[in-house]
């Protein structure tokens, strides 16, 4: 018999509502990838360049980056090393997409740079959002735990005080 007696799991509709950053120097690239995803339970926010990018993680949080290799300036791989390096981004899952050659070492240094996955164009439309949808789904799981962490940090604090005082 279930004796839990408190509220109900936190709803995905009291979750805020997640964020993928899509990174790429071309605008045409850009405008695509927002039109295959625009059916994602999600918001989706874009930056031209890795610098863009960081200044745009440092801001707010993502649930996914989708990161072109090949860009001015700083090149993909870069734009992970720096965010596995930055403890606000270290976690934040990346997709790299690219039109680089299939050559395995490109994609494994996109690994050892911090990818979860190395997407090659043409994307088919169908695997993009089936794997950003599994991002997002993972991204709101955790933010359920931490969600009800904090309820159970709350609630002990509370507990703590009606027993002890406050100290």
């Amino acid at each position: 018999m279930n004796t839990d007696t408190s509220s109900p799991a936190m709803e995905d509709n009291e979750l805020p509502r997640p964020c993928v950053l899509i990174v790429d120097d071309t605008p045409e690239n850009l405008v695509a990838l927002e039109v295959v995803l625009e059916d994602v339970d999600c918001d989706l926010v874009t930056a031209d360049s890795g610098n863009d990018a960081l200044a745009k993680l440092l801001k707010q949080e993502f649930a996914l980056v989708l990161l072109d290799v090949q860009m001015p300036v700083m090149d993909g791989f870069e734009v992970a090393e720096l965010m596995r390096a930055n403890k606000r981004t270290a976690n934040v899952p990346i997709i790299f997409v690219t039109a680089n050659s299939r050559d395995d070492r490109n994609i494994k240094r996109g690994y050892q740079s911090g990818a979860v996955d190395y997407l090659f164009k043409p994307i088919d439309p169908m695997m993009l959002r089936s794997k950003v949808e599994f991002f997002l789904q993972l991204d709101r799981q955790k933010r359920r735990l931490e969600a009800k962490l904090a309820k159970a940090r709350a609630s002990e604090r509370a507990m703590n005080e009606a027993w002890f005082g406050k100290q």
